[in-house]
């Protein structure tokens, strides 16, 4: 039982890491697109990243205090 339990975490720390990189990598990428489109060279795409390396942060610290309150 505790072999399937830690599996079942490892998984949901892998699919954590996966969300946080999809979350950084499309909010670069829309600062690029941003940039691209208003000629304002790194601008939007450091503000962007910055936005979305926050945004994954918080969805990690969220998803991690869900998960201590259900053990």
């Amino acid at each position: 039982m505790a072999d399937k339990r830690q599996w079942s975490s490892g998984a949901s720390y892998s699919g954590m890491a996966f969300q946080m990189g999809i979350i950084i990598a499309g909010g670069t990428y829309g600062g690029v697109k941003l940039d691209e489109w208003l000629n304002l060279s790194p601008l939007f795409t450091i503000v962007c990243a910055l936005a979305a390396i926050a945004l994954a942060m918080y969805v990690m610290i969220n998803k991690l205090s869900q998960n201590k309150k259900k053990d």
